[in-house]
């Protein structure tokens, strides 16, 4: 309660100010660095359900029977004392998938329906969305053992109300997995169906890997939510985590050889977050989605250490090969000609071309000298075969303190090339904290911010987090030059099967909602430019129970192919600020300049219903010379576009 109270006196206290003064923003028209095009990135991590029940366009939950709970998601109904009910596992599509369902009947009239709700988080955004006309792609395996009956699968209300429907009628003896495909077109739009298969007949039927997915999906994934993430112009993709990479034992660390191939070869899991893994998205869809997203892939591999903050396990370090080898093997996946062993695996599976992964991370927020001395194992085995490939080193989970500067001290001595940072932080620290990086030692590791978000009270996605993170992200885009990677985390939550908050992207089974700290990167991924120019805001610091602020938070740079100057300003205070913007003598700008602008009050948030904070384009009418005045709004983040002639 104590924190809880200190927090809401800070943001009282900083609703009172009132900076009276104008300020004056003057800037050059010389060249300070290039800001690298991998500045602003997403980072993917299976946290709040995002690929199962999310991106992976799935929607029968648990079509494999694979889950802790092995009938997880499934209801039966109609069952008769003739019919027997059970999963086994003595023979199995494939050892990575053992269990599957076995139905017995003696009464060749007896009946057993299994029904599938889908991913429901509550009647209102659970069941399975379908719509009118569109295709749905159905196929599940199937054995009999004197089995003569029929399979009828439909989608249908909570009424009974039917909406697809198709019959399967088998009268011969199939003694090896089969697989049945079909084509389920609805005849109208419902958000909340069930999938049913009603199981008719005599003798023994065995069933697995039952799936539906839309036929209109980008390699079985959601379009809507990987338009969402094109839209942010990612110049980077790390996945797959995160915690999720270490495991809360090593028996549970991601390991990606079981993540690609036919999805009933996969091997699933049960991931740190507590559910099941299917792994219809591996790490060869990873690679096809960086390719897609035009973004640098970051893949993150175990150090052979389970999550340090969970307990550690740790792998010997005379056992550790198996997992550097693992590494060594993605590269020749990703990156080896198709006459190599995994070269040709990559190949077979559609993909002949290399896919020129250039970075590997190796560890996840892992810390002290077990995580050193198994790191410099990695490395080197990596360069000494693959040298043009950048490496990854992981920071700890906090980012000041003890552990943090002695693992930066580490970097430093042993010439690491990207330190990963991770920063989650209040609002406040976020405002006092812009300059953080021009201390950076320029002669260090360049940084991957792996992950950042503002936490402001309660976790909320509100615009007080976000105009935080604007702000912060000034000292970022002036700093890219040791800068080189950023990244929000978490990316998406899945509305009902949360884990953790606040999130970028928010989701249900049909639709998606942005919030304000999306709108935040999207900008500055949208208007960066590719060189930072040098720039003064005339200004005053104040100095609130123990924190420095400003009045305006700024930077500035240019674009070499648009000829544009881009300006963002950053107002985290109540009252609306006169700037006068400054122009050097020697250039003259397009008469129009054009004003992105987002502002909104602090506990503002967006929802499926309202989107409170949304981009507000306008124009301002310049002088083509000297300066031009500019009104920032009380709680507004700013992006001003300046074209030169």
């Amino acid at each position: 309660m104590r924190k809880w109270a200190f927090l809401i006196a800070i943001i009282l206290l900083i609703n009172t100010l009132s900076f009276t003064v104008d300020h004056v923003l003057t800037f050059e028209m010389s060249l300070i660095h290039a800001i690298p095009q991998t500045l602003f990135g997403i980072f993917f991590e299976d946290i709040n359900h995002a690929v199962d029940g999310g991106l992976y366009a799935e929607l029968i939950r648990n079509g494999s029977f694979e889950h802790i709970f092995s009938l997880e998601g499934w209801a039966l109904e109609l069952c008769e004392e003739s019919i027997e009910v059970s999963v086994d596992t003595s023979n199995p599509i494939h050892p990575n998938n053992k269990n599957y369902v076995r139905v017995r009947s003696d009464d060749p009239n007896a009946e057993i329906v299994l029904i599938n709700l889908g991913y429901t988080a509550s009647p209102i955004r659970g069941g399975i969305p379908i719509k009118a006309g569109e295709a749905y792609n159905l196929s599940f395996f199937v054995r009999t053992v004197g089995f003569t009956g029929e399979v009828s699968v439909y989608l249908e209300n909570r009424r009974g109300e039917k909406y697809a429907e198709s019959l399967v009628r088998i009268s011969e003896q199939i003694d090896d997995w089969m697989r049945i495909s079909l084509e389920l077109v609805p005849k109208v739009t419902f958000s909340n169906s069930h999938f049913v298969m009603r199981i008719k007949g005599q003798g023994e039927l065995h069933l697995d890997m039952i799936s539906l997915i839309p036929k209109n999906t980008w390699h079985n994934m959601r379009t809507d939510l990987i338009n969402v993430l094109k839209d942010l112009k990612p110049g980077f993709f790390r996945f797959p985590g995160g915690c999720l990479v270490e495991g809360d034992s090593l028996s549970n660390a991601y390991r990606w050889k079981d993540t690609i191939g036919p999805i009933e070869e996969r091997k699933p899991n049960r991931n740190l977050w507590g559910y099941h893994q299917s792994y219809g998205i591996g790490f060869y869809e990873y690679l096809l989605l960086a390719e897609y997203l035009g973004a640098e892939p970051v893949p993150i591999f175990n150090a052979g250490i389970s999550c340090q903050v969970r307990g550690a396990e740790y792998c010997p370090v005379d056992e550790l090969d198996e997992w550097i080898q693992d590494v060594l093997d993605f590269l020749e996946f990703a990156n080896g000609p198709t006459d190599t062993y995994w070269g040709s695996i990559r190949a077979q599976l559609g993909h002949p071309e290399t896919f020129n992964v250039k970075y590997i991370g190796i560890g996840n927020e892992n810390w002290g000298d077990q995580y050193h001395e198994r790191f410099k194992l990695f490395h080197t085995a990596i360069k000494e075969k693959y040298p043009e490939v950048k490496i990854v080193f992981s920071g700890p989970p906090s980012y000041e303190g003890s552990n943090f500067r002695y693992a930066m001290r580490w970097a430093k001595e042993n010439d690491v090339e990207i330190f990963d940072e991770h920063i989650y932080a209040s609002p406040e620290w976020l405002l006092a904290n812009t300059e953080r990086y021009d201390r950076y030692d320029r002669t260090g590791p360049r940084i991957m911010l792996g992950e950042y978000a503002a936490h402001a009270p309660g976790r909320q996605n509100n615009w007080q987090a976000a105009l935080a993170e604007a702000a912060f992200l000034t000292g970022v885009v002036r700093n890219s030059d040791v800068v080189i990677m950023a990244s929000y985390a978490p990316l998406f939550n899945r509305i009902g099967f949360s884990q953790w908050v606040p999130d970028l992207i928010w989701f249900d089974s049909a639709s998606f909602f942005l919030t304000p700290s999306y709108f935040v990167q999207k900008l500055y991924a949208d208007h960066t430019g590719d060189y930072l120019i040098p720039s003064e805001i005339t200004n005053e610091d104040l100095v609130l129970i123990g924190y420095r602020y400003k009045a305006i938070y700024h930077v500035c740079t240019y674009n070499s192919k648009s000829n544009e100057i881009t300006v963002f300003l950053v107002n985290p205070w109540p009252d609306d600020k006169s700037v006068k913007i400054q122009l050097p003598e020697n250039i003259r700008t397009r008469k129009e300049i054009n004003l992105i602008r987002l502002c909104g009050s602090l506990t503002d948030i967006n929802n499926f219903d309202d989107y409170a904070i949304v981009p507000v384009h306008e124009k301002i009418i310049s002088n083509s010379c000297g300066s031009f005045d500019f009104i920032a709004k009380g709680y507004s983040f700013n992006v001003l576009k300046i074209g030169l002639e």
